[in-house]
């Protein structure tokens, strides 16, 4: 991230205080240059400039953006500079550089020359002590599961954080790589019972996965491997010879796909041919094969079902067949029990089996889930049954009752139900795999002659795509990657990833991210990010990252689910013991009991209900799957919530704390007002005015210069005068000849240390300007004031009405800022805010954040700038706004794609309304099991008579988790609030 992007504008106060500094440069020889349209690798450039060094620098000094921008741009133009990042927080200065150009001391000079005192820093280089790890566990159930795999892992040495997602079946394992191996953490989970595949080691490096054809024997795949090993930048090869698939993991910097099929289709004579591997989403596979495994088994399950459902429940009233049914074979066993012993062991024991597994898996461990319930219940019917039919085979008296149909009939209810359950569940993960699909399948390829002009043009996959291809995007078309236009004009639907509805105007230089829609003009880009490091890929690792985060809300049922299950045991137990002394010892009447039953078997029923539908699986569900849907919604908006923490902070949120600059205003102050107090042509006003200010980095400076350029529309290239004996004093403004004539552009105390007067009425517009949020510039020529330049960083249109619909919510705002107290005040009435904090440093903004904090408020910071990042981080909800696709802002807990004030009460009220959801979803959890439990036990039963069977007990287990899911999934018909609808933004109504 590039530090200066960030900075709050907080150079306007104290009278455009810190004015900055910029020295005259000392004269290195210059790199070489290369010919137009010709692009070179990172090893013809290492072989050219020689290898790359880094150094870290402490600069002392610097108090803003525009002392930054002023180091930056002062290192960047020595020779043999290849990257260099000022850190005005930390005032440190990190440079990367060709040793052969350029050193340490005279990069250190060049600071020093531009007014700050710079020291060498010698770091050591620290191997990696953190690294995190994906990976996807199949066979889990329920909260009982999760957390069974999260104890797991919290017992294995070297690692440091581990959280195991219910809804998403994936873990996100943080652990020390000098201590352990990801094949560690697959192994623990297997241990556990679990299968486990991996997603992701989290290592700094692009993958990708070719498929070979022609390979028949082991030597061939190894001469391949071997070929492609002796590749720079070809960290790590896998091989799977039965499917004739490569798994390449590379630096994408210094080599890429293309040329690893090149090499692969040179070796063996041509005779091999590679492409990428087909083969589609993981996680949308394995949903997909989830959902057909229970699926099959469901009507797999209702083949045997629906047999012993009529032979038990149809045909016994009807003549003629319930006379067949009743036919003896030995002794009292009908045909009737035969068939349903018959027809209910495939779907106990095969079909079954899964329940079985689960179960096993989790007693051996020390845990009960859903699948312990479920086994027991089934197997208590289902033993009983064989009980009672072989019984009636050794005696000439006793007639059985079986409960043959409850052990089917339960288990089909059940992988009905979580067939349903894992359709919804693949709903709330739909704005992942919309995201994941924006992306093109194909792209245009370019190759250049050395004049520059399009010699060839090729179609390949977009995965295919490498650092500094030029791309062709026709009208209509997807951008295949992030890069920036080189030739073209048009206008980019960014909506998908930005949520902005209006298309935003390219032209050559600008930005375009992937997977953003071309509108009208055809462009030429070049790629800068591919493959993981696109703004696409990391938003989607983001709000996966988000959806594996536990809101705080959800420990709660964490730690039910730890008894919840032995308690049901215990409540089904007690249930047949008491009903069934109760029958015994007379308690109830005979009457009772039903004619087809004894007090046992009744009993027997009522503790069965008991157990089948207790559901565990609602509680698990209830916050996991509303997260992800909001977090989704959000993402879809240009709204990114890093996880239940945020979601759960910020529907609490009740103060506000605002920074003034890119947050409350736009962020690019520009000129507002001229006032001029002599006789003089304002196009020759500005020409001098802007021939001095041009070779300043201050930001006012800059404002006034493009303000100047209108005067000079019929220019195609401007070219001030020439600035003699130029000088820049800090914190006040630029002295420089220009014509001959001597101008002194800054603020009132240069004027008067420069011995120049101040009428009466200078003062009254320095006044008036600091009223309306404006910084008032002097100017004088040749010793006389001649005017003054108003510049002012404008209110962002709505920012009032936001600030008033935050109050209606019941949020107060509030206002931080660098800026003076005249300016900051002036802003804060603009907007409607009363509370207002000026000339803030930093860490003042997150003393305030914190003093808010103690009067027991719950407080969220909005900000745009790395000055923000101590209050963003301080603040109960961090909210970073205006971030585009730099979203790796470490320190904010939501990301606002956009810079639209009207976002702040998006993510409130999104997080509001998630919530709500959430509560919703937990009372009919717990409701249900509050209400079901009792009603299965027959606590209605002495007053109505009503008896609830097991198998339906089962079904209506079932349709408990499934209905928590499908609650979740309303939050998809998420809409703002409507008074947003209603807002009305520089007299444009804002439609949703």
């Amino acid at each position: 991230m590039a530090t200066a992007k960030f900075f709050s504008f907080a150079c306007l106060r104290n009278e455009s205080s810190n004015y900055g500094e910029l020295s005259p440069k000392p004269h290195y020889p210059s790199m070489p240059k290369y010919p137009k349209g010709v692009s070179v690798s990172s090893d013809e450039e290492k072989s050219i400039h020689g290898t790359e060094s880094k150094a870290v620098f402490s600069v002392n000094g610097m108090s803003c953006s525009a002392c930054a921008g002023s180091v930056e741009k002062a290192i960047k133009r020595l020779p043999g500079i290849k990257e260099a990042v000022v850190d005005v927080l930390n005032n440190k200065a990190q440079v990367i550089f060709y040793p052969s150009f350029v050193n340490e001391e005279m990069i250190r000079e060049t600071i020093e020359d531009v007014g700050f005192q710079a020291t060498l820093i010698i770091e050591e280089t620290n191997e990696k002590t953190s690294q995190v790890c994906r990976i996807r566990i199949k066979g889990m159930t329920c909260t009982s599961c999760s957390t069974t795999v999260e104890s797991a892992f919290l017992l294995i040495p070297g690692i440091q954080k581990a959280q195991v997602a219910l809804a998403t079946e994936e873990a996100e394992i943080q652990y020390d790589p000098r201590i352990l191996t990801y094949s560690r953490l697959l192994e623990a989970i297997e241990d556990t019972g679990f299968e486990a595949i991996l997603i992701s080691t989290g290592e700094d490096r692009s993958k990708i996965l070719l498929k070979v054809d022609g390979v028949y024997t082991e030597d061939s795949m190894r001469i391949i491997e071997s070929s492609l090993r002796a590749l720079p930048g070809v960290e790590d090869i896998d091989i799977d010879l039965e499917l004739k698939k490569l798994s390449v993991s590379y630096k994408s910097d210094i080599i890429g796909p293309r040329d690893f099929i090149q090499v692969i289709e040179s070796t063996g004579s041509g005779r091999f041919k590679a492409m990428i591997f087909p083969e589609g989403d993981g996680k949308q596979s394995h949903r997909q094969e989830e959902i057909e495994h229970y699926r099959h088994s469901f009507l797999w399950s209702l083949v045997f079902t629906i047999p012993v459902f009529l032979t038990s429940m149809v045909f016994m009233y009807i003549p003629g067949l319930k006379d067949g049914l009743d036919i003896k074979v030995v002794n009292m066993l009908s045909i009737g029990e035969i068939l349903r012993w018959v027809l209910s062991t495939p779907v106990q024991f095969i079909i079954g089996r899964h329940f079985y597994s689960g179960s096993y898996k989790a007693l051996r461990h020390g845990s009960a889930n859903m699948d312990v319930l479920i086994a027991l219940g089934t197997n208590a019917a289902y033993f009983y049954s064989v009980y009672s039919v072989l019984r009636a085979a050794t005696s000439p008296s006793f007639k059985s009752t079986d409960f043959f149909e409850t052990s089917s009939m339960l288990i089909s209810f059940i992988l009905l139900g979580k067939y349903l359950e894992v359709l919804a569940k693949g709903k709330t993960s739909e704005a992942i795999a919309k995201l994941m699909n924006l992306a093109p399948e194909t792209a245009t390829l370019l190759q250049f002659d050395e004049e520059g002009n399009v010699m060839k043009e090729e179609e390949i996959d977009s995965r295919l795509i490498q650092k500094n291809d030029a791309i062709r995007i026709l009208p209509g078309a997807k951008v295949a990657c992030d890069g920036f236009v080189i030739w073209g004009q048009s206008h980019v639907n960014e909506s998908m990833i930005t949520g902005e509805s209006r298309p935003v105007a390219k032209r050559k230089g600008d930005t375009v991210i992937g997977g953003t829609v071309n509108e009208n003009g055809v462009l030429h880009i070049r790629a800068t990010k591919v493959g993981s490091e696109s703004a696409l890929s990391q938003i989607v690792r983001l709000v996966e990252s988000a959806q594996m985060a536990k809101a705080p809300v959800q420990k709660f049922a964490d730690r039910i689910s730890k008894y919840f299950v032995p308690l049901v045991i215990i409540l089904s137990f007690s249930t047949w013991l008491a009903w069934y002394l109760s029958g015994k010892y007379n308690s109830y009447p005979k009457s009772w009991i039903p004619s087809s039953m004894d007090s046992f078997q009744l009993a027997l029923q009522f503790g069965i209900s008991v157990m089948v539908i207790a559901c565990p699986c609602a509680l698990g569900l209830a916050t996991p799957t509303a997260v992800m849907v909001g977090t989704g919604v959000g993402a879809s908006r240009g709204v990114l919530i890093k996880g239940g923490q945020a979601l759960e902070s910020a529907q609490k949120v009740n103060c506000i704390v605002f920074d003034k600059t890119g947050t409350l205003t736009m962020g690019k102050p520009v000129v507002v007002n001229t006032k001029l107090f002599r006789s003089m042509v304002l196009r020759e006003f500005y020409e001098l005015v802007a021939a001095a200010e041009v070779n300043s980095e201050h930001p006012l400076a800059k404002a006034i210069v493009e303000y100047a350029k209108k005067f000079r529309e019929d220019e195609e290239n401007s070219v001030w005068p020439e600035a003699e004996d130029f000088e820049s004093i800090t914190g006040h403004g630029v002295k420089a000849v220009v014509h001959n004539k001597k101008v002194i552009v800054g603020n009132k105390r240069l004027m008067l240390e420069q011995g120049i007067s101040v009428p009466v009425d200078a003062d009254e517009v320095l006044a008036e300007a600091e009223e309306l949020a404006q910084t008032g510039i002097l100017v004088s020529i040749d010793g006389v004031l001649i005017g003054v330049v108003a510049i002012s960083d404008p209110v962002k249109p709505g920012a009032r009405e936001v600030i008033s619909l935050l109050k209606s919510m019941n949020v107060e705002s509030k206002l931080v800022t660098g800026d003076n107290w005249g300016t900051a005040n002036a802003v804060a009435k603009e907007v409607g805010i009363c509370d207002v904090i000026a000339e803030a440093k930093p860490e003042d903004k997150a003393e305030k954040v914190k003093e808010l904090q103690s009067l027991g408020n719950i407080v969220a910071m909005v900000g745009d700038g790395i000055n923000d990042s101590p209050a963003l981080v301080a603040a109960d909800v961090g909210m970073a706004i205006g971030a585009g696709t730099d979203i790796a802002i470490e320190a904010a807990d939501i990301v606002l794609m956009k810079s639209n004030l009207e976002d702040v009460i998006t993510a409130i009220d999104l997080s509001r309304k998630t919530f709500g959801r959430i509560r919703l979803n937990y009372f009919w959890a717990f409701g249900y099991n509050l209400l079901g439990i009792p009603i299965a036990a027959g606590a209605l039963f002495p007053f109505t008579g009503f008896r609830l069977p097991p198998w339906v007990a089962g079904a209506a287990m079932a349709a408990s988790s499934v209905s928590v899911v499908c609650s979740s999934l309303l939050l998809k018909n998420y809409r703002r609030p409507k008074r947003l609808d209603n807002l009305e933004i520089g007299g444009i109504t804002v439609e949703s």
